[in-house]
């Protein structure tokens, strides 16, 4: 009975993005093209922030976005464009635990970087003459390492609850990765329990830093309002917007995921993975990197060093 047991938990099978076998290629080169922009953005910023005249720690901030997107989606998406050609989709049970360890990790570690992204922005703009002195090199690794504890914290103790659930029955995880949603309706015992830590843990994780984001905002704008200057008002409010509409994204795609209480179909759940595990990483380099005049500056320099080469 055990051996039998062992032998259903050795392995499970994802279901993949796409059930229409027409549109597999279509799929794959569209999701290769989408990885192949975010690993280069993502590696063209990392390198570029790297310059001596960027060195406050908006860009050290950048430089660990950068980072934690290539992760993501470095963890999701060649398992899934290995689905779109290959009739094997099947994951191991330790490939799928670190696989669920760190999406979570990344996720939850990005979303609280995000908030300290929020916070570095607001002393910019409204301290700006204390700027250096608030958000010196001590401040801005602790802001990393702190939101890093707090995604592994949560990364931790979400796997923990997940992989002690008893799974039995099909092995069959209706996404195109392991996550809690489709990982949870494969377990023969009662998860109401669990669902409602979820609904807990996604408002500490994902609404807790959101309204620490709108805060910093709110007091941002308040700040640009008294700008004499329209170019100067109409440029900061673009940049922020570009910011909120991203984060905004994050937070709606996260929450109608992994909250249980939504109606939402596994189908559409997909999408919403989607969105933050590989549209978001490959956009962050535009919002909030290339978007920056000083770095495009950087950038263009830096190209025009190596054509010279």
């Amino acid at each position: 009975r055990e051996s039998e047991n062992h032998t259903l938990l050795a392995e499970f099978v994802l279901s993949g993005l796409s059930s229409h076998p027409e549109l597999q290629h279509l799929v794959f080169f569209t999701f290769c093209l989408v990885y192949t922009m975010t690993v280069i953005g993502n590696l063209l910023i990392s390198v570029v922030t790297v310059h001596p005249t960027l060195c406050t720690s908006m860009y050290v901030f950048l430089r660990v976005l950068s980072f934690l997107d290539i992760s993501t989606a470095s963890t999701v998406v060649p398992k899934m464009l290995v689905s779109f050609l290959s009739e094997n989709r099947s994951i191991s049970y330790m490939g799928c635990v670190t696989q669920f360890y760190c999406v979570i990790f990344l996720g939850a570690t990005e979303w609280h970087l995000l908030a300290a992204m929020a916070y570095d922005r607001y002393v910019a703009i409204c301290n700006p003459l204390r700027y250096t002195i608030i958000m010196n090199a001590r401040v801005c690794l602790s802001l990393v390492l702190l939101s890093c504890c707090s995604g592994n914290v949560v990364s931790v103790v979400q796997t923990a609850w997940v992989f002690t659930l008893p799974f039995c029955g099909p092995r069959k995880i209706n996404h195109f990765f392991c996550d809690i949603p489709p990982l949870i309706l494969l377990s023969c015992t009662d998860t109401s329990l669990y669902e409602k830590q979820i609904v807990t843990v996604t408002v500490l994780v994902i609404f807790t830093p959101f309204c620490l984001i709108l805060v910093s905002y709110a007091c941002i704008i308040s700040s640009i309002l008294k700008i004499s200057s329209a170019e100067s008002r109409h440029k900061t409010f673009s940049t922020c917007s570009s910011h909120l509409i991203v984060v905004t994204l994050y937070c709606a795609s996260g929450t109608l995921n992994y909250l249980p209480t939504s109606s939402n179909s596994q189908d559409t759940k997909k999408v919403l993975a989607i969105i933050y595990t590989t549209i978001i990483p490959m956009l962050n380099p535009l919002i909030y990197s290339l978007r920056n005049k000083e770095v495009r500056e950087v950038l263009i320099m830096t190209m025009a060093m190596l054509v010279k080469k």
